[in-house]
């Protein structure tokens, strides 16, 4: 179904990007358009999520400067039964996580640093078990896919704005009203995508993140924290055809859950979460410690200062096992008693 699903997504993206060639430049621009499509097509395939990386200026991390983090997304990745991803941190105050790659054997799941200083541990490892349903659920192709063409289609159509329209000796092209469409075109282009992609898959990785990591609390818990964070995310606002792949839609004025939200409503994913949580029998309890103070300067992507702050809750050049991690529950095990690989 994936797969299907991905090959319609390609034939609607490419079909649009013509439409927007021709509309600039008649038929010469079409196949023009067609060329770069199908170009574009192979190249993202390969390498949209290196790009995408690349558009946050990710460094990836492992256990020797990001311990905790790493560790945290190592046992979850065990539980699932998956590959282990390559792991990146971004620099980001606002609060939030993606997933890319093209199968599992090729993925990334990537956190920024906002959102492991605002999170516990705990919290950590209910984003971290969504980002990684997604890769199960192969829904990080599609997203990456996504996001590399949307921004074809809005840079086509910035060329309509200077350029114009051109009508052939036929008479064919948009002539005036070419141009005028395509720049409607274009604002919306990246919406078009993002609506193309089910919100429901965002539910459905609410759930299977849950049984990840044993507790449909912990990622309740985030969700909420994100949502309620408010801060700018100027990378996501330079590259919105993204905001599709994020935990969270890092836009601003996006929270309405109409058709054109990239995401579902938090609140209502907030509260199918803990009816999970309630038909597993997790309390209420058990959805995070207090959480400690933390010291910015001093986090998973590194710091001035070589040694640990006492204050920092994932120790860079600490050992992962001097502060304790979420115990991530294995699937079949009771929750009440769950077990991580760092026992």
């Amino acid at each position: 179904m994936n797969i299907m699903r991905t090959a319609m997504l390609l034939a609607f993206m490419t079909a649009l990007f013509m439409g927007v060639g021709f509309l600039v430049g008649g038929k010469g621009g079409m196949m023009i358009a067609f060329v770069v499509a199908a170009g574009m097509n192979l190249f993202s395939y390969w390498n949209s999520d290196r790009m995408v990386l690349s558009a946050y200026h990710a460094q990836e991390v492992d256990q020797r400067n990001a311990p905790e983090f790493y560790e945290i997304v190592r046992g979850l990745t065990q539980n699932a039964g998956l590959p282990m991803p390559k792991v990146y941190i971004f620099d980001n105050p606002q609060p939030n996580a993606f997933a890319t790659g093209r199968n599992p054997q090729n993925a990334a799941v990537a956190a920024s640093t906002g959102l492991l200083q605002a999170l516990t541990p705990e919290e950590v490892a209910g984003v971290m078990a969504h980002e990684l349903a997604h890769v199960e659920h192969r829904d990080t192709l599609t997203m990456t896919i996504t996001a590399t063409l949307a921004g074809a289609i809005s840079m086509l159509g910035n060329f309509a704005f200077f350029f114009g329209g051109r009508r052939d000796e036929n008479g064919n092209g948009g002539g005036i009203i070419g141009p005028l469409v395509a720049m409607i075109v274009a604002p919306f282009a990246a919406m078009l995508v993002q609506m193309a992609i089910s919100r429901t898959r965002e539910y459905a990785a609410d759930r299977r993140g849950a049984e990840i990591c044993g507790n449909p609390l912990w990622l309740s818990s985030a969700l909420a924290k994100i949502a309620g964070a408010h801060q700018p995310n100027y990378q996501a606002e330079r590259n919105p055809a993204t905001a599709h792949m994020f935990i969270i839609n890092p836009l601003s004025g996006q929270k309405m859950d109409n058709l054109f939200s990239t995401h579902p409503d938090t609140g209502k994913r907030i509260s199918a979460l803990q009816s999970l949580a309630q038909e597993m029998g997790v309390r209420q309890a058990s959805a995070s410690r207090p959480q400690q103070q933390t010291a910015p300067s001093a986090g998973p992507w590194g710091g001035a200062s070589a040694q640990r702050s006492t204050d920092d809750p994932w120790g860079v050049k600490g050992s992962a096992k001097s502060r304790s991690v979420p115990q991530v529950g294995r699937r079949g095990q009771d929750d009440d008693a769950p077990k991580g690989p760092w026992n």
